[in-house]
């Protein structure tokens, strides 16, 4: 098989790396040229524009959101290059609205469609080590694994529509936010009240939440201060968690707790917090008590 990758942020770097670990040719495509050169050293094939990928067999996007991905995929001509019975498979965050729209059309051009988004930071990507969601035919998924297999630990199965992996993917970041605002405002509780955050987060992650890496990471994160440089940035923690909000109203299922955590995003994104982490929720928790 021969392989594509668009996209190559900090995410995509890596899981394209681990791919020309199957030997095969792995052509990539990136819109700014310093990922595809530093893939070529490697041995990845260069594309001059995204269409040129679609003569792969299997086509990986990871692409920041709809916008994007369309951009690419329609516009750029990626869609139209793909020959029938060739495989796209997205690995990005996308709306379940998008990934709907998306199924349709491959399945008028036959050529598969698979979501497949990831749950992982950059660390986890560059070891291989993701957790990968997919969601389409048990053929398509079947013919892709072991690609999969190079960039993660473990794939996860969840349907034979492409959109209930990004439902769960979205569902996934809800509650990841979530934690990560409890977490902030704990540690602004103790802060307020003379405890170092450090301790707080130490009590949380040895008991109450003892095991979890998400407490203990992003505990860590903000009881150092340390928002920057950012693995998940928290404007893109803003889109994830307005598109499972946008989820939730499309089933008639309301989502209280996502539609404040929506609200204190885009407060902290208009203080300036867009391309810091996500960590950053405790900044701005500690910014509203005005802990400095």
């Amino acid at each position: 098989m021969s392989i594509a990758f668009i996209g190559l942020g900090s995410m995509g770097h890596h899981m394209a790396a681990n791919l020309l670990k199957s030997g095969q040719p792995v052509h990539v495509w990136n819109r700014s040229p310093e990922p595809v050169q530093a893939l070529a050293a490697l041995g990845a094939k260069p594309a001059a524009t995204p269409a040129e990928c679609g003569i792969a067999d299997v086509v990986f996007t990871m692409l920041a959101d709809d916008d994007a991905t369309r951009a690419v995929l329609l516009d750029g001509g990626v869609l139209a290059a793909m020959a029938p019975g060739s495989i796209h498979v997205n690995m990005a965050t996308v709306s379940v609205a998008f990934a709907r729209e998306m199924a349709a059309l491959h399945v008028e051009r036959g050529v598969g469609y698979v979501a497949a988004p990831v749950l992982g930071r950059v660390d986890v990507a560059q070891a291989g080590k993701l957790n990968i969601l997919a969601g389409g035919s048990d053929e398509l998924i079947a013919r892709v694994q072991p690609l999969f297999d190079l960039m993660g630990q473990k794939t996860w199965r969840f349907g034979s529509e492409p959109e209930q992996a990004n439902a769960i993917k979205l569902a996934c970041n809800l509650m990841l936010a979530c934690a990560i605002e409890a977490t902030g405002e704990g540690a602004a509780l103790a802060r307020a009240h003379g405890v170092p955050a450090a301790d707080f987060i130490d009590l949380v992650t040895g008991t109450l939440f003892a095991g979890s890496p998400v407490y203990k990471g992003y505990g860590a994160m903000i009881a150092e201060e340390r928002y920057s440089p950012a693995g998940f940035r928290l404007a893109l923690g803003l889109k994830d968690v307005r598109l499972a909000v946008e989820a939730g109203q499309g089933k008639g299922l309301p989502l209280a707790f996502g539609e404040t955590l929506k609200a204190t995003l885009q407060d902290a994104v208009a203080q300036g917090d867009a391309d810091l982490d996500l960590a950053a929720l405790g900044k701005h928790a500690a910014r509203r008590g005005r802990l400095g």
